[in-house]
């Protein structure tokens, strides 16, 4: 049987597919744990994980008996009815979490809107806001998906541009900035603060020590629910189940997604405590998808992997590894390096007329795949089961790449 070659599939995509993405030219048809394989049988490092969806690896084979298994018995009854699996997926996360009830929902997007609206019915019913005055504080530079509800508190040009007229309702104060945090929050209409533990498509922007706990700390104060989207930092990602975590923190309201499901669908969720996720009744939110006996027993599995296999150490331990490399290359090149567990980023000095995509395309080329984000970042973000020998092998490819860049 004759292969088609990359091109063509490229080609394929640029002639019948709508244009709202700019992939790196490389098209994969195969991949297992670290690793994926492109169409002519070339190995790569995949250092982006699906945007942390494939925490797990590439198609964990624990994840794909489940699927087989759950798929030849019962995929979908809608909402309409109970199902076998949903409670116990429901009781299994909110004892991992530690909530009193959990929300399923499919994409990550779906989970934050579903975060918006729980916020905005907590702030009318319990906290007492004049109705249609309710607000939410939201941070620059964030990213929290792509609905016309959530581009309404972008920065991003890219994501607002001709897209307006735009919801109101939010209060938008810069990241990692706790004074401005703190005067804002003292507006009454203020009914929740929307936070990424670490800006991830801003190019894995950290804030400093404390920020979120003292952001947390002043929600408390000023009776204003802590929402953190964890949907690309949480599932071990950052050395830990939750970034939020490393200030020991416990969201009043906690969005997941992505390695939900271990990249084998779209799963997420919303977790909350009684007072704010009983809000919500019977005709007001729902979703055909969320809550399939497919997704259950898919998360349960990818939960399940997450705390067998000790991935927030290992992710931990290579992160560690991979900074402190970077690091000893950063200086010509490699202009900064930040990040924490195996969610990293490396700001790229234009150089020969090169920039942080000609970076990539040479890293694809020697065998790693990263894609750049706002110009001169790139995200290393390699799923969690990657080995101490790989991260050596990958180590090399970065310290190669760079010494051809700077030829």
């Amino acid at each position: 049987m004759q292969t088609i070659s990359s091109a063509r599939f490229i080609e394929l995509e640029e002639r019948y597919g709508a244009h709202n993405y700019h992939p790196l030219p490389v098209v994969l048809s195969r991949g297992e744990g670290a690793l994926v394989w492109d169409v002519e049988g070339k190995r790569y490092f995949d250092f982006l994980s699906a945007y942390s969806a494939v925490n797990q690896g590439h198609c964990h084979p624990r994840l794909v008996e489940v699927m087989r298994e759950q798929a030849g018995i019962l995929t979908l009854t809608s909402r309409a009815f109970h199902n076998n699996l949903l409670g116990e997926y429901e009781q299994y996360i909110t004892n991992i979490f530690g909530y009193d009830k959990v929300l399923p929902m499919n994409s990550g997007v779906e989970a934050v809107e579903t975060a918006i609206k729980l916020c905005r019915k907590w702030g009318y019913q319990v906290k007492g806001i004049e109705p249609g005055k309710a607000r939410i504080i939201v941070l620059e530079d964030n990213f929290h998906g792509r609905t016309t509800g959530v581009i309404s508190f972008s920065t991003d040009p890219s994501s607002t541009t001709d897209f307006g007229p735009f919801m109101p309702g939010y209060e938008m104060v810069p990241y990692n900035d706790l004074p401005a945090l703190e005067a804002a929050l003292k507006d009454p209409d203020i009914a929740g603060l929307l936070i990424e533990p670490i800006q991830g498509e801003a190019g894995v922007v950290v804030p400093d020590d404390g920020y979120l706990s003292a952001a947390f700390e002043l929600c408390r104060k000023h009776n204003i629910l802590f929402m953190a989207d964890e949907i690309q930092t949480g599932l071990c990602r950052t050395g830990k189940m939750l970034a939020c975590d490393h200030e020991n923190i416990h969201p009043d309201v906690l969005i997941l997604g992505k390695a939900l499901s271990g990249g084998m669908m779209p799963v997420s969720a919303v977790l909350a405590d009684d007072p704010v996720m009983l809000c919500i009744q019977p005709g007001e939110h729902g979703s055909t998808f969320g809550g399939n006996p497919l997704a259950c027993r898919i998360a349960m599995t990818a939960l399940d992997i997450l705390q067998e296999e000790q991935l927030a150490e290992n992710a931990d331990r290579m992160g560690q590894m991979l900074r402190n490399a970077l690091q000893k290359m950063s200086g010509n090149v490699i202009r900064s390096v930040r990040g924490k567990g195996l969610l990293n980023a490396i700001v790229v000095e234009p150089m020969n007329g090169r920039d942080a995509w000609d970076f990539c395309l040479m890293l694809k080329e020697n065998g790693l795949l990263a894609k750049p984000t706002h110009g001169d970042k790139i995200r290393f973000a390699p799923p969690l089961v990657i080995t101490e020998e790989q991260m050596l092998e990958c180590i090399e490819i970065i310290r190669k790449t760079e010494a051809q860049f700077l030829a």
